[in-house]
């Protein structure tokens, strides 16, 4: 069978290697938070090479600052041992929790629902699979270690944040900005792969 190949996607002077890339880049705009796209590739040892391809800047809450973000539409046995090995390099200790120097957050498609709620729910879903001893999507453990969903979204603030799977947390977020953003990137059209028309004012 062959591989169908992504669409290279231009958008704010990126060239994304695909669509769904784009569509992240477009949600973080929308969330105010500054990105640089692939900005450093790492040797991680034993011939695995890794680049990861977002680095967030100014991430608000909890484990704030820098943070790495990995686009995964689908997974693979070679993808998760790159990211498991990134993030496990940056652990001082491995047996304890807090947040490694390598955090890395992975996000899949961008998530569909009539509503913030539905967009909630979905990502829950992602962030709980079953996935072995791959990491999973919309998790804090690739970023501190701990297995705990994160949902991506605006605060009160306005700033970026990833709000932990707790109402204490989740009534932080600005649930229609980030409901807006979510729209956003889902809605976003690209003509032959080049920039996105957006809707709704972005």
């Amino acid at each position: 069978m062959k591989k169908i190949k992504a669409i290279q996607t231009e958008y704010k002077g990126y060239l994304f290697r695909s669509r769904l890339e784009a569509r992240w880049a477009i949600f973080f705009d929308c969330c105010g938070v500054q990105y640089e796209y692939e900005p450093e590739g790492y040797d991680l040892g034993n011939g695995l090479m890794y680049l990861p391809d977002f680095l967030l800047h100014g991430v608000d809450g909890r484990d704030g600052g820098d943070l790495y973000i990995e686009v995964k539409g689908q997974m693979t046995e070679d993808d998760a041992k790159k990211i498991n090995r990134f993030y496990e390099l940056g652990k001082e200790d491995p047996d304890a929790y807090g947040k490694s120097k390598t955090a890395i957050f992975v996000v899949g498609n961008i998530p569909s629902g009539g509503d913030i709620d539905d967009i909630l729910w979905c990502i829950e879903g992602e962030a709980y699979a079953n996935n072995g001893n791959w990491p999973n999507k919309y998790n804090f453990e690739t970023i501190d270690g701990d297995y705990f969903a994160g949902y991506p979204g605006i605060n009160h603030q306005g700033k970026f944040e990833l709000f932990g799977d707790d109402s204490n947390y989740l009534c932080d977020m600005d649930r229609r900005a980030t409901e807006k953003a979510y729209r956003a990137a889902r809605q976003a059209r690209f003509e032959h792969g080049q920039r996105p028309r957006l809707k709704g004012g972005y």
